[in-house]
């Protein structure tokens, strides 16, 4: 599915003020917060929002694109498909991610993007990222800066699936999306709604779904960390970070973000 402009969606595209649909974006982050002027920036090049519906396709790979979609409510993930059928999902993205904002120069995508959960997003047309990058200058620098966080997180997950055993990589996906959650004020640090089925852990990590359970009743049995169905607990949170090789500098979050996100007791890299 193309996502067009807002008059495809509904008469009201608004259920949600402008400015409170880009309200989880860029918070928290090393670089600084977004100014008011350039959050309501932001919120003025809104031209609508989407709904989309667990497993609904919202950006097709190769598909011309106008607009670049920034999430506001759910979950969402990046995915390439083999060619006898099989999934992998490449990104997981929660409220506050610029799902494809690298459409905006590429005018389309090398992957999917779907929602995983139902979902909301804000829609960003290009001509409106044209004007702002014309117009503001360091609200570019940021808006380029999520694009290269998106590149460093694609490193960290090249690094998981490529040097940490089965164990340490569940260990250090839940860290990470604890840690993202934590930023938005979905996570306590140590507790989080995870809507991601066994299935799903597995495409995100490299494993079967027989090797995820496995995983996770090892967690249970260590008391690091109890996932039940989409809930998660972490029993303790410096241990599981420290099995997963869990550093969340990579995510370019503040110094308090960084800290609560492997224990208070472990030295953050910066």
């Amino acid at each position: 599915m193309q996502v067009k402009a807002c008059s495809n969606f509904g008469k009201h595209p608004f259920e949600m003020t402008p400015l409170s649909l880009v309200k989880d974006l860029m918070i928290n982050r090393s670089i600084g917060e977004l100014s008011a002027s350039e959050r309501q920036a932001l919120a003025d090049a809104i031209s609508g929002t989407a709904d989309f519906v667990a497993g609904q396709t919202a950006v097709r790979q190769g598909q011309p694109v106008d607009v670049s979609l920034l999430l506001v409510e759910g979950m969402m993930t990046r995915q390439v498909y083999a060619r006898d059928g099989r999934r992998h999902l490449m990104d997981v993205h929660l409220p506050g991610d610029f799902v494809d904002l690298h459409a905006y120069a590429l005018k389309k995508l090398d992957h999917d993007v779907g929602a995983l959960t139902a979902a909301k997003v804000a829609i960003f047309p290009h001509r409106e990222l044209a004007r702002i990058q014309s117009t503001f200058p360091n609200l570019t620098r940021q808006l380029w800066f999520l694009t290269l966080l998106d590149a460093a997180m694609h490193r960290q997950w090249i690094f998981r699936l490529a040097s940490l055993d089965a164990i340490e990589r569940i260990a250090h996906f839940l860290c990470e999306i604890n840690t993202r959650l934590m930023a938005i004020g979905l996570s306590d640090g140590n507790r989080f709604v995870l809507p991601m089925t066994q299935v799903d852990l597995g495409e995100v990590c490299s494993l079967t779904n027989v090797h995820v359970s496995r995983v996770l009743r090892q967690l249970r049995e260590r008391e690091l960390c109890l996932v039940r169905a989409s809930q998660v607990e972490i029993l303790d949170l410096r241990r599981l970070a420290q099995l997963g090789q869990f550093e969340p500098a990579y995510l370019y979050f503040n110094r308090a973000i960084s800290t609560r996100a492997v224990g208070s007791l472990q030295k953050v890299s910066t």
